[in-house]
């Protein structure tokens, strides 16, 4: 550094001197020159300002003393500000590591906690599931029986980011150890709620709905801890039923017990679970009604069930100016026959 600096001293001076007396643009092409010199050997701003200084004491030795004081304060700024600089670029630095490790977690994610839509007789299944961010804090999960019929899990991490995204996790590996096509949606839960009690902080909760649809009954039996109400679509009348399923949220009570519904599903029937970052989509700073919703999923209601949650997530997305406020997640099921 010190061998650029004693290099391009004189050459400095000779250009200041030449661009004072005669303004030559050619003055300021060499100090171009002499700039990127300094940059790429790392100079520092306030070396550049000190050579200045040292160049104008000898151009002009009789120099004011209110000159070089001024000069002198402006060393300082450049001192200060050059440190200030040094920070940014470390914490952006940071920040570009910690994008680049929160996208590998996210892509791990996608591939730990990914579940295949099952191909079910009778059965159209819609699923839909995008993060607002990079971590999604929603969990969806389908199991399918050996008798046909089908376990569907949604759930929602009340909280954000990569703690949500960890909760998920031991979430889904909690789910692979039960026989879930064999257990009832409420034992189901209560095993789950000792697992979320008893390892994850107190700050942190998750709502959570359990289903098994039993095709040869034409039946749903469902239990939710604290989770969104489902709804269900009555193709025989064309209005939507709320299916309200009461139980507390996860992980609050160790012993915690959760009460199992049962619904009876007709041919072209439609069942709707979700999370609230679809029933609490915003329209600006207002949060959209319930009616709303169901209007929307009315409007593509005779579509393929893929087809239907893919629209109504496009025109929620649309709503919100294509960014998402929280995680979306969107589950229909279609009884045809």
């Amino acid at each position: 550094m010190k061998e650029t600096i004693e290099k391009n001293t004189i050459k400095y001076q000779e250009l200041l001197q030449k661009y004072i007396e005669t303004q030559d643009e050619k003055a300021l092409y060499d100090l171009e020159l002499i700039s990127k010199d300094f940059i790429k050997k790392n100079i520092l701003p306030e070396e550049l300002i000190n050579l200045h200084i040292q160049a104008m004491e000898h151009i002009y030795p009789e120099l004011m003393d209110e000159y070089k004081l001024s000069m002198e304060f402006l060393l300082e700024a450049t001192v200060f500000y050059g440190l200030a600089l040094q920070e940014v670029d470390y914490l952006r630095q940071e920040k570009d590591v910690l994008t680049s490790e929160i996208s590998v977690a996210a892509n791990m994610q996608k591939t730990l906690l990914g579940t295949q839509k099952p191909e079910i007789d009778g059965l159209d299944i819609g699923v839909i599931s995008v993060p607002a961010h990079q971590m999604n804090g929603d969990y969806h999960h389908f199991t399918k029986g050996n008798n046909g019929t089908v376990g569907i899990a949604i759930a929602d991490v009340i909280g954000k980011g990569i703690p949500a995204a960890l909760c998920m996790s031991m979430i889904k590996y909690a789910m692979d150890s039960y026989p879930e096509a064999t257990m009832s949606p409420n034992k189901v839960l209560e095993n789950l709620n000792r697992v979320v009690e008893r390892n994850i902080d107190s700050s942190m909760f998750i709502t959570m709905c359990y289903a098994h649809y039993l095709p040869e009954e034409s039946k749903l039996k469902l239990s939710s801890a604290g989770h969104e109400p489902g709804y269900i679509f009555r193709a025989a009348t064309g209005t939507f039923e709320e299916v309200r399923a009461k139980g507390i949220v996860l992980g609050v009570m160790p012993d915690a017990q959760y009460r199992e519904y049962e619904l009876d599903i007709e041919k072209d029937d439609l069942i709707i679970f979700l999370t609230d970052g679809v029933s609490e989509c915003r329209d600006g700073d207002r949060f959209i009604e319930t009616e709303e919703l169901l209007e929307v999923i009315r409007k593509y209601i005779d579509l393929p069930a893929q087809d239907l949650v893919e629209n109504v997530y496009q025109y929620f997305e649309k709503l919100q100016d294509f960014q998402l406020r929280d995680d979306f997640t969107l589950i229909v099921l279609r009884k045809e026959v």
